[in-house]
């Protein structure tokens, strides 16, 4: 019989969202007069714009004519797509031969853990998105867990004592560092000195940047960088990944993108670019031409102040959230409430509480889900993540709520 692959093996938990809608449909099977209301998984909710939903549409339909068909594509991506991500949201700093569309952040993540495989060391932001880790482990670039951690992996603990920026001591050389700014889960948001640390810091020990930048676009301080090739030196130690889905609604219609500067190499001086352009066209057969016009169409005037709109009315939730949270309620409690302004998510800490207790206490006191600060990494406990994805109504509702919360 073939043996399993030991990597599933090590995985010590379910992954993290799956986990919280478990728990979520328990309690509405054993309560089913409750009306829930998810503050938990950064799921987009207002409708896609309507110039960037017709572009879509419009080239659906033209499939059906000899005119508008098209087959196969790029692997790469659409060449005019490639261009405008290149010139609209990196003015110069990256080349359309340096853009790969794919289907989405995280499946760009999975096949960059493919692109370096099991033999090379991770480190990743603690807390940090969970697929960094749990990819990394199946894959096998990551041993079993000893109980604090998992093998393999090199911790970087981001907390309020260090302004959520890490110790790089810690990262040994010739590591892959996992760096997500505006950050998943705690919305702290890298500046432009913090990522110059953090650029010479790969540059000098052989490391290689994974920057996760897939929330840049809510973002509003002018002076916080919105991708890392901003930082001087960043195009011979970082590859960025970044989506649609957050800014544009597309979490259902899946559309990303990488950077991968023609810049990097290996240590034997092979092309990263290269190699990642053989795992695209090797591992996936290019993003949808229908959703590829839909990016087009985000990157015109119409389409970016559509998505700087939907943006916005994300961000009111969120500062409507922050200012419950920071309630008397919540003040009495010793909640610690953490939020930028330049991310959707709030970061709540209650002192000598754990995660998924302060998680039960909202779902079964206020029937609101949020999620776990522990599901993120060990940094994590003792905090929740609080999601300003979600319509007005819903948010003010479990604001209400939550603002009548005896703790």
């Amino acid at each position: 019989m073939i043996t399993r692959n030991e990597g599933f093996a090590n995985l010590t938990a379910g992954y993290l969202f799956p986990e919280v809608a478990r728990r979520r449909r328990e309690y509405a099977a054993s309560h089913p007069e409750a009306k829930i209301i998810s503050l938990g998984i950064g799921n987009t909710t207002e409708p896609l714009p309507k110039f960037i939903a017709k572009a879509m549409a419009d080239y659906s339909i033209g499939l059906s004519t000899p005119e508008g068909y098209s087959g196969y594509g790029d692997e790469q991506g659409n060449t005019e797509l490639r261009k405008k991500i290149a010139e609209v949201w990196y003015k110069g700093l990256a080349d359309e031969s340096e853009v790969f569309i794919s289907d989405g952040a995280k499946c760009d993540i999975a096949r960059i853990q493919t692109l370096f495989g099991r033999n090379v060391k991770i480190a990743v932001q603690d807390p940090a998105y969970p697929v960094y880790v749990d990819g990394s482990v199946i894959v096998g670039a990551a041993g079993k867990n000893n109980g604090t951690g998992y093998e393999g992996v090199t911790y970087m603990p981001c907390t309020p004592e260090n302004d959520f920026f890490p110790d790089l001591s810690v990262v040994e050389p010739d590591s892959l560092i996992y760096f997500c700014s505006p950050n998943n889960p705690t919305g702290a948001v890298a500046t432009k000195e913090q990522l110059k640390k953090l650029v010479d810091f790969a540059n000098k020990n052989g490391c290689i940047i994974i920057f996760d930048g897939a929330y840049r676009e809510f973002i509003r301080d002018p002076e916080l960088p919105k991708t890392i090739f901003e930082i001087e030196g960043a195009r011979t130690c970082a590859i960025e990944i970044n989506s649609f889905s957050k800014p544009a609604g597309f979490t259902g219609v899946r559309l990303g993108w990488s950077i991968v500067p023609n810049d990097l190499k290996f240590a034997d001086g092979t092309s990263v670019n290269r190699d990642w352009n053989r795992v695209m066209t090797t591992l996936f057969n290019g993003a949808s031409n229908v959703v590829q016009a839909g990016g087009l169409a985000c990157l015109e005037p119409e389409g970016l102040k559509a998505m700087k709109e939907v943006i916005d009315y994300y961000l009111e939730n969120a500062a409507l959230i922050k200012k419950t949270f920071e309630g008397e309620n919540f003040k009495k409690a010793g909640a610690e409430v953490y939020f930028t302004g330049n991310s959707p998510y709030i970061w709540v800490k209650f002192p000598g509480k754990k995660s998924w207790g302060v998680f039960d206490t909202l779902l079964d006191k206020c029937n609101v889900v949020t999620t776990p600060g522990s599901g993120f990494g060990p940094a994590g406990e003792s905090f929740i993540r609080i999601s300003a994805f979600g319509h007005h109504a819903d948010v003010q509702e479990a604001c209400s709520r939550l603002s009548k919360l005896a703790l």
